[in-house]
């Protein structure tokens, strides 16, 4: 009872004191990752100072602080946040821990500041646990925080919340209250942007060194609900369209401000007829004022033609950064438990070879740890989308528990029964170097009932395995070949790596790598591995392997191994492979790879047509395997590299989604042509 009266007398206090008050400051906050020197624009909370600077009667009693937009130490951001009256935390996976702790901090040293806190790391389900367990949050913030924002200022002098929809709060009986839900907003021009409304100008103006990259929305909503996601469940599976116009004049801004990377935050982008004109007018941009540089978008599940000429559009003027061909799993039950709808494997077989015909990039994300999903099933359908096309790179990403999505339920976990371990959260080439007092976690599935612990390590291995071979191109040439024209799968190819049995040493070696490092995942250990050696960051653990083999030259042992163990799988397969079409391959391959170093470029004849064939498979395209007189040329001039460093950077970071390892490579113009044979 005393308790209940002391936090009554709190709220008095804090009431008497904000009518004393003449400016009410407010700081914002949306924690993004930087890297090289760039950092996001925090496009969230911008949206709500502009909303609030359009809908309060009274904006002049509001004084907005510069937002704090990166990783800082909890010290420097409660110094920054210093004498503000309201602080609002705008979450997610990536940055909730350290919101969590500066609000905190904030909080002791004023229990008169009001923390809000939004975002997707708010929990819909269990949100009064999360106010009790954490009692310095006073509101905690469900929907599109455009319209919640202004209502939570209108209210903040008389701290009452009973009337602003979408808020979650303990009152001063420590009471739990809930407010009503506040409808989506389905005329999004009313929403003001942060881009032309100047929110951002005075935050560009005081960090002049930074290099802001823009977050932006032409719609809003998800029409999917995949279980594994919270777009479509927070959206209510409606897409919402925003005007055009504003659209135009905010690519203007961003030529004008010298942006030059666009990260769309569309769940789909060319899902509506209209995007086509939003691509040509960046495209026109760019090229009048060379800005925007590129964009990185999540294109949508369904392809249409309207998707090529997107893409191609794209492709022509610079700006995509890669066409994501996401399938998640091929497996029909994991599709179904998952509640997606992948498009027919022909329309993505058709699709991946019209866009690497017109040389458009593309990659596929596949899941590790999905319900219902195998090993075989896993390693079949990473198999078939090679198999139909995608020779340019499969991601192959570790299931994560969001918050509010489906599978964040506990029945949902335990009908598929997932096995889930907590591990830190560290971002894909971060520096080792980065030391701050809080870091991010996040909850991944390590095993299911369909697929047991054992069975997750021998997946995970297989998709680093894969990697490395195949998309990182150290066997890309004789495994197209050896597919296409002897017909052996995918899974056979990388299974022979993965099989521990008969390897030689250094195959061996490489198993074993993988296979630590799959089971310290699931022990709890981060996702990538460290290499102090190698720019001190954070690498997959395919490319790392990928460097230490070129650069602890073990590479001339790596494809006699690879050839003595590809030539026992044949002889298991009784399939002929006639004369030096297999030592051939990877005399091609080893030429083709990019290192640093290299003097003069390589010229020399082959039996066969393996480049040509090798090209023809990656297309589609139906092209015999022929003996006689072949010289190809592989460009080693044009593009050199002087250091270990500068080719770990340039190449092997930099060229991951692009699967840029290989040189240029073409007929020498020395053909002599002898007999044609097909094989």
């Amino acid at each position: 009872m005393l308790r209940m009266r002391s936090r009554g007398k709190i709220f008095r206090l804090r009431k008497y004191l904000i009518k004393m008050k003449s400016t009410i400051k407010i700081g914002m906050v949306q924690i993004n990752n930087s890297f090289s020197n760039q950092s996001y624009l925090p496009y969230s909370v911008g949206i709500f100072e502009a909303s609030a600077r359009k809908y309060l009667k009274n904006p002049e009693k509001f004084e907005f602080l510069s937002a704090i937009y990166s990783r800082i130490s909890v010290d420097e951001a409660v110094s920054q946040l210093f004498g503000v009256d309201i602080v609002c935390f705008s979450t997610y996976i990536w940055n909730v821990r350290l919101s969590l702790k500066i609000a905190e901090e904030v909080k002791k040293r004023n229990s008169n500041v009001l923390i809000v806190f939004g975002g997707p790391e708010v929990p819909i389900e269990g949100v009064e646990s999360f106010l009790r367990m954490n009692s310095f949050i006073d509101l905690a913030c469900h929907g599109e925080g455009e319209v919640i924002f202004p209502s939570i200022l209108e209210n903040y002098e008389r701290r009452e919340w009973s009337n602003a929809a979408g808020l979650s709060y303990l009152d001063e009986a420590g009471k739990f209250v809930q407010t009503g839900l506040c409808e989506r907003t389905s005329r999004l021009e009313k929403i003001p942007s942060p881009y032309l409304d100047g929110v951002f100008s005075r935050l560009i103006k005081e960090n002049s060194q930074t290099q802001w990259i823009a977050l932006w929305e032409t719609n809003r909503g998800c029409p999917f609900s995949c279980a594994y996601c919270d777009w479509g469940s927070a959206t209510k599976n409606i897409v919402y369209e925003r005007n055009l116009e504003d659209l135009f004049r905010e690519i203007d801004w961003f030529s004008e401000n010298k942006i030059e990377f666009i990260f769309c935050c569309d769940a789909n982008f060319g899902i509506l007829e209209r995007d086509i004109e939003i691509v040509e007018y960046m495209a026109k941009n760019k090229r009048k004022f060379g800005y925007p540089k590129a964009m990185s978008v999540q294109s949508t599940k369904n392809f249409t033609e309207k998707s090529y000429n997107i893409y191609r559009l794209m492709a022509a003027s610079g700006l995509n950064k890669g066409v994501s061909l996401s399938l998640q799993s091929l497996n029909e039950e994991t599709l179904k438990n998952i509640g997606r709808n992948n498009v027919p494997i022909q329309v993505f077989k058709k699709v991946q070879e019209e866009l690497t015909a017109l040389n458009i990039q593309t990659f596929t994300d596949l899941i590790l740890g999905l319900p219902g999903e195998t090993y075989e099933s896993f390693a079949d359908g990473a198999s078939t989308a090679a198999a139909n096309g995608q020779h340019n790179r499969i991601q192959f990403n570790n299931l994560s528990i969001l918050t509010n999505s489906q599978m964040g339920d506990v029945d949902y976990q335990k009908k598929f029964g997932l096995d889930i371990v907590e591990t830190k959260i560290i971002n894909i080439h971060g520096t080792l170097n980065d030391s701050e007092d809080t870091c991010e976690r996040q909850r991944l599935v390590v095993g299911t009932s369909a697929m047991p612990k054992d069975d997750w390590v021998k997946a995970r291995v297989f998709g680093w395995m894969m990697s490395l071979l195949h998309f990182d191109k150290l066997l890309q040439v004789p495994f197209v070949i050896l597919n296409k024209h002897f017909e052996i799968g995918f899974r056979d190819l990388i299974e022979t790596f993965t099989q521990s049995g008969n390897l030689p040493p250094l195959l061996s070696e490489i198993l074993s790598f993988f296979t630590a490092k799959a089971i310290d995942i699931q022990t709890g250990g981060v996702e990538f591995s460290e290499s102090k050696q190698w720019l001190n960051i954070w690498w997959p653990a395919d490319e790392l392997m990928f460097i230490k083999l070129c650069a602890e030259n073990k590479i001339n042992r790596f494809y006699e191994e690879a050839e003595d163990v590809l030539a026992v799988l044949l002889e298991m397969k009784k399939i002929h492979v006639r004369g030096t079409i297999l030592n051939e391959t990877m005399v091609l391959n080893k030429s083709l790879i990019k290192m640093p170093h290299q003097e003069g470029s390589f010229n020399r004849e082959f039996s066969y047509n393996i480049w040509d064939a090798y090209r023809a498979g990656l297309k589609g395209e139906e092209l015999s395997l022929k003996t006689g007189g072949y010289w190809y040329a592989v460009d080693r001039e044009t593009l050199r590299w002087n250091s270990w460093e500068d080719w770990c950077r340039e190449v092997v970071w930099y060229g991951n989604k692009k699967g840029a390892y290989i040189y240029a490579c073409k007929a020498s113009g020395f053909e002599k042509q002898l007999r044609f044979e097909k094989i």
